[in-house]
């Protein structure tokens, strides 16, 4: 059935834009882009593809309604006159999880169970149980979300959140997500044939996801979603869009890709995540401290999340480490330098205004992304 659905790209914070382009690229064009979301109307085919493609969304969820509800009797009806069952089999497990901000229906646990409530109803109509429904089937995980008073009940198609890729092995302390990573590379207008470097690669992330875009892998193809197994998506939609990622991909685009850090463990597990994304010797890592970084080729790209100095014994290395940087790099004014850090001091520290500053948020931490534009040498 090719049925019109409305899909829902969650993001982080500041990311919702380079979301959005993502969408664009994959041929969605009535997009709305609001805050922490991205939402589109698309055919029930680009579920898989864009489970598959979006490198930098958190989720794909499936929009099932959207209402104002400020008592409990109209989230119950309301939620009832969906049609559930277009979406959820007879057999399907469906938990409600919900959340509600600045709305007059504020305690979650009772709108989770009115919501849960209002779809056995009206699943049991639709399929003709008298009985209860027996969830043993494919799991639908149904949010109810009410903000300032206006109820969105969506189905989440991902399962595991699109960060997870499936190549983590092993990480550092304070892990950058892939989504976030995949759009640092993607803010740069780096391109494959240039070198890459990141001298503060922790457990190898950024490295990564720079190769997954420059080979064009899907971010998706090692991973399963949640919405593999629904009754509504044609399988063969699913076998389509993992052909068309098959067939999209480089592998033959030859890469420049370092990662280096002072630490060797981490750069062990750097090379055994490579190994699982099926990235191999596509990635040349290195033990190294960022004073011996010396660029051999020009128009480069340093694209780097460095430690933060955010404890105090910490501190005075890593702005050494940011100064070190600076005076490499102004030795090489071909390349362009990308860093994303907390520290405030960034720019005097390195030596330079950056020439474009972008607010992003590492987790709960508020960064800048200090952007540094290279002087292209042809």
């Amino acid at each position: 059935m090719s049925q019109k659905v409305t899909l829902i790209a969650t993001a982080a914070m500041g990311l919702e834009a380079i979301v959005g382009k993502e969408v664009k690229a994959l041929g969605y064009e009535n997009l709305q882009v609001e805050n922490g979301r991205v939402s589109f109307e698309a055919d029930v085919s680009a579920i898989p593809r864009a489970n598959l493609w979006l490198r930098t969304a958190d989720r794909v969820k499936l929009q099932v309604g959207r209402f104002k509800a400020t008592s409990f009797d109209q989230l119950f009806e309301q939620t009832k006159a969906l049609p559930w069952e277009d979406f959820i089999a007879e057999e399907g497990e469906f938990p409600v999880i919900g959340k509600s901000v600045k709305s007059k229906l504020y305690s979650v646990p009772d709108c989770q169970s009115i919501v849960k409530k209002a779809i056995v109803e009206r699943l049991k109509v639709k399929h003709g149980v008298t009985s209860w429904l027996k969830e043993t089937g494919a799991l639908h995980r149904v949010e109810v979300a009410i903000h300032k008073d206006e109820a969105l009940l969506t189905l989440d198609t991902s399962g595991s959140g699109l960060h997870k890729r499936g190549y983590r092995v092993g990480q550092g302390e304070a892990p950058l997500k892939e989504t976030l990573a995949a759009a640092l590379v993607q803010i740069t207008n780096w391109h494959p044939d240039h070198p890459f470097v990141d001298p503060f690669c922790g457990s190898g992330t950024i490295a990564i996801e720079a190769a997954l875009i420059g080979q064009n892998i899907a971010p998706g193809f090692n991973r399963e979603f949640a919405s593999e197994d629904w009754h509504f998506i044609p399988q063969q939609a699913w076998e389509d869009a993992f052909q068309e990622a098959e067939e999209a991909a480089n592998y033959d685009q030859p890469l420049n890709i370092v990662g280096s850090d002072i630490d060797p463990e981490l750069i062990d597990i750097a090379k055994k995540n490579a190994m699982e994304a099926g990235l191999g010797d596509l990635i040349s890592w290195k033990q190294m401290q960022i004073s011996d970084f010396n660029p051999k080729q020009d128009n480069g790209y340093v694209v780097s999340n460095p430690p933060y100095g955010e404890r105090m014994g910490d501190r005075e290395e890593v702005e050494q480490m940011y100064r070190d940087l600076g005076t490499i790099m102004r030795d090489h004014p071909s390349w362009s330098v990308y860093v994303l850090t907390s520290h405030e001091g960034f720019e005097k520290l390195y030596g330079k205004p950056a020439t474009k500053r972008r607010k992003l948020f590492n987790g709960f931490i508020k960064t800048d992304y200090y952007q540094y534009f290279g002087k292209h040498v042809r």
